[in-house]
């Protein structure tokens, strides 16, 4: 940058002519563009990076959103897949017990048919009526289930426990154990039993195995771990005694 400074004569009476001198100064534009050039640059490069990041962050956050959502599907594919193969299972176990249960009974009507006629003594099963027949049914219906200590139903039983379910069936709340149930009714005798007579073998109140009389000389009866619920004669396992509850 010039400028221009008058300077006038100190000296004389007469009127000094002016000087003219040009002074230069210090030059500052160029450093100050430079810098102000780069400040714009930084500016933008940060802007930029801004931006990049923004960028970044929205698309992180889309792809978890998605991953979550792949996620949730997943799992209640999996749920349900695993749901529909329980039902399955579920379905094709209850068919596969209904037939055996029906070739049970089949098997159960030939056996009565054949027994019935040789026993004199004894009540044919079809004179079972009203709750004792339900009684019978009932008994009858868990034949082929398991024999498992303590097991209260519905598909695994131990005797006193099929025993008291049975009569449970119709409204009738037995005592839980054997020497409680073989002294729960009126005591009759093996000569004139029933169907629905609870069978025991032991002594009345100190019993150690209870069953049902189910007519036709036969009864049912949760015996073992190794035969589970069966449908048998009573000269296969002679009981001791007998009490009438209906």
């Amino acid at each position: 940058m010039l400028s221009t400074i008058a300077v006038a004569g100190a000296a004389g009476p007469a009127q000094a002519e002016p000087v003219t001198q040009t002074i230069e100064m210090p030059t500052i534009t160029a450093g100050l563009s430079e810098s102000v050039a780069a400040s714009a640059q930084a500016t933008k490069a940060l802007a930029l990076d801004l931006e990049t990041q923004a960028h970044e962050d929205a698309a992180a956050s889309t792809a978890a959103k998605t991953a979550k959502k792949a996620k949730a599907e997943a799992v209640r594919k999996a749920e349900a897949k695993k749901k529909a193969e329980a039902a399955a299972e579920a379905e094709a176990k209850a068919k596969a017990k209904a037939a055996e249960r029906a070739s049970r009974s089949a098997e159960r009507t030939t056996l009565s048919a054949s027994s019935g006629s040789s026993s004199s003594s004894a009540t044919s099963s079809s004179s079972a009526t009203g709750s004792a027949a339900s009684v019978v049914a009932f008994a009858q219906s868990q034949v082929g289930d398991a024999y498992v200590s303590g097991g209260t139903g519905p598909n695994s039983w131990d005797c006193s426990g099929l025993v008291q379910a049975a009569f449970g069936s119709v409204g009738i709340d037995l005592p839980r154990v054997s020497q409680s149930q073989s002294t729960a009714g009126t005591q009759v005798s093996l000569d004139n039993l029933q169907p629905g007579d609870i069978l025991y073998w032991g002594g009345a109140g100190s019993a150690y195995h209870v069953g049902i009389y189910v007519g036709g000389g036969q009864f049912v009866g949760a015996q073992n771990s190794s035969t589970g619920v069966v449908q048998q004669t009573l000269d296969y396992d002679p009981p001791s005694g007998a009490v009438r509850v209906l």
